[in-house]
């Protein structure tokens, strides 16, 4: 049967990390649609939201590159720091610039005499993720790792 999930790029570890990601977009349709009983197809691109497909992404490909090239290797060191500074990025950095559109998108709505050319479409308030939903992204991405790279490696 071959390498299943070597078929995309040629890439397991870059694999993994894709499929985490793609796993994650999936499950965001799946929790909208039961939280808020709405299927929403656009969370299949959309960031923010749970679980968090960066973290899902980063972390895959961290797990992938600590299985099959060790532990303490200088690849993994350098996949986790990179995985670390993208979850920091996405549950402070991006939650902040979230915040940020929101009252941006307040001012937008309330400020009347502002001139029209500067109502745009309102800004996009859902750019990060709340430090649990990092987590899950993390956890999904960590699991699809070590389970893909075990598995077909």
């Amino acid at each position: 049967m071959g390498n299943v999930v070597n078929f995309f790029t040629g890439n397991l570890i870059l694999n993994l990390a894709i499929l985490a990601w793609f796993i994650a977009q999936v499950l965001k349709i799946i929790i909208t649609f039961c939280t808020k009983k709405k299927l929403d197809w656009h969370y299949l691109v959309a960031s923010g939201g749970m679980p968090s497909s960066h973290s899902a992404f980063v972390c895959a490909c961290a797990a992938a590159v600590g299985y099959m090239y060790g532990w303490g290797s200088p690849l993994f060191s350098i996949a986790a720091v990179v995985a670390i500074v993208v979850m920091y990025d996405a549950a402070n950095v991006r939650k902040a610039a979230g915040e940020q559109a929101k009252i941006l998108n307040y001012i937008m709505d309330h400020w009347t005499e502002m001139k029209p050319a500067l109502f745009g479409k309102e800004l996009k308030e859902l750019l990060g993720h709340t430090p649990f939903q990092v987590l899950m992204g993390g956890v999904l991405g960590v699991a699809v790792g070590l389970f893909g790279a075990w598995q077909w490696s």
